[in-house]
């Protein structure tokens, strides 16, 4: 017994020297950094009932993070806008050079069932961390799959005619709906639910996008999709905080400004988003809206740290991932440059950038004016969030347009 006690005291002062002298050596070669998060077990003791020591997830992600370079730490905070159809060598060498922390499934990347298929499974193939594959799939206007050339993805009408159904059990099974076609593909986070509530007929942009004009039946609809999603593999991105639907300019063309107070707001729309943060809402995606009353200024929400930091992570007590509204939108484009976007977006608290218009020239002005302290805050976030919940779940192609899903659809009432 004994001599079993020394040698398990033997082993256990090995590998505390072993992790001392890597923590103390930054530049350590990890050429499969994904092995990190597959390390064996090491048993002190070789009894049936003997202790296992082995390093948690976030020691993992720790020791990823010291073996990153800035430049790669930035990458996994970029979602990628790509126009190309197939994963060719210049891809390859993009996603080796940016190391980018996902793309965004657009128009131009969907055609046939089996090449998009195998273009985000490419995609896949070329990260050595797993990437964010995500999409705008809604319903109603915005459900890009219904783009595929030879195969029906199922048609989801829009929200607003859920929502008048008030069935909460009838939300949830849509969000399995759109969870099914999306893993046939291999995605794995959809920029849906809308949070916005309908509360301007003169918006054009959200309208019925959006589950309807109750604040109490929006953050239920939308609550329920989400969990629908996920149940299902899918992570759910709630949009479009602090609420994009008292708006009547559109966000893509122009900046909406929205003169409500703090109060006005959490007796509206933030209503929603407090649900979701309730109900473990994993990303919440910032508009590009002015909001006077909480920054005093026309600063949009998705630059604004009194928006993003103050608001939504201090006061609402939200400590998930926040991603921006694409960064192409005229909103931000017609007033500031793409560095001072870029810059200001993380100096604000946002953890991940989507559809910068140049990923170097993002990482640069990261790097020369953020500090890495900072980025180390975000990043380690991502990644968290990537071992955790993003599962490579690709579901066969029978259930795309499935008949169980054709009979959800059914029971949605469209005037």
């Amino acid at each position: 017994m004994k001599k079993k006690i020394i040698v398990a005291l033997t082993l256990l002062l090995t590998l505390l020297i072993s992790l001392i002298i890597i923590k103390s050596k930054p530049d350590l070669d990890i050429p499969n950094r994904d092995s990190l998060l597959e390390l064996p077990s090491i048993e002190i003791d070789s009894s049936p009932s003997g202790p296992i020591f082995e390093l948690t997830l976030e020691e993992n992600v720790e020791l990823m993070l010291e073996n990153m370079t800035i430049e790669e730490k930035i990458g996994q905070m970029l979602i990628i806008y790509d126009t190309h159809e197939t994963v060719d060598k210049e891809l390859k060498e993009f996603i080796a050079d940016i190391k980018p922390g996902g793309f965004i499934i657009n128009q131009s990347n969907i055609t046939t069932f089996a090449k998009t298929k195998k273009y985000i499974a490419d995609l896949k193939a070329n990260s050595d961390i797993p990437l964010i594959i995500s999409i705008d799939q809604e319903g109603g206007s915005v459900q890009r799959l219904q783009n595929l050339e030879d195969k029906k993805a199922t048609y989801v009408p829009s929200m607003f005619y859920v929502g008048k159904t008030k069935d909460y059990n009838l939300a949830y099974e849509v969000g399995k709906v759109l969870a099914e076609d999306m893993r046939t593909l291999g995605i794995n986070l959809a920029y849906a639910p809308v949070c916005d509530i309908f509360s301007n007929p003169n918006n054009k942009v959200i309208g019925n996008r959006s589950f309807g004009t109750s604040p109490n039946l929006v953050a239920n609809m939308c609550t329920s999709l989400g969990k629908g999603l996920e149940d299902n593999g899918i992570i759910a991105t709630y949009k479009h905080f602090p609420g994009h639907g008292d708006t009547a300019t559109d966000s893509h063309t122009s900046l909406p400004v929205i003169n409500k107070t703090y109060t006005e707001l959490l007796n509206n729309e933030l209503i929603p988003f407090k649900k979701a943060i309730e109900n473990d809402a994993k990303i919440i995606m910032v508009a590009h809206i002015a909001f006077p009353s909480l920054t005093g200024n026309n600063t949009p929400s998705s630059l604004s740290k009194e928006v993003i930091t103050d608001l939504l992570k201090n006061k609402l007590g939200y400590d998930g991932l926040v991603i921006t509204d694409a960064l192409n939108m005229g909103a931000l484009t017609n007033n500031y440059t793409d560095e001072e976007i870029y810059v200001k977006a993380v100096e604000a608290g946002v953890d991940l950038l989507l559809m910068p218009s140049d990923a170097k020239e993002a990482i640069k002005a990261i790097k020369n004016n953020i500090s890495e302290e900072r980025i180390d805050e975000s990043v380690k976030k991502i990644l968290l969030f990537k071992y955790t919940y993003l599962k490579d779940n690709v579901l066969d192609e029978s259930y795309l347009n499935s008949k169980a899903h054709q009979e959800i659809i059914n029971k949605i009432p469209v005037e």
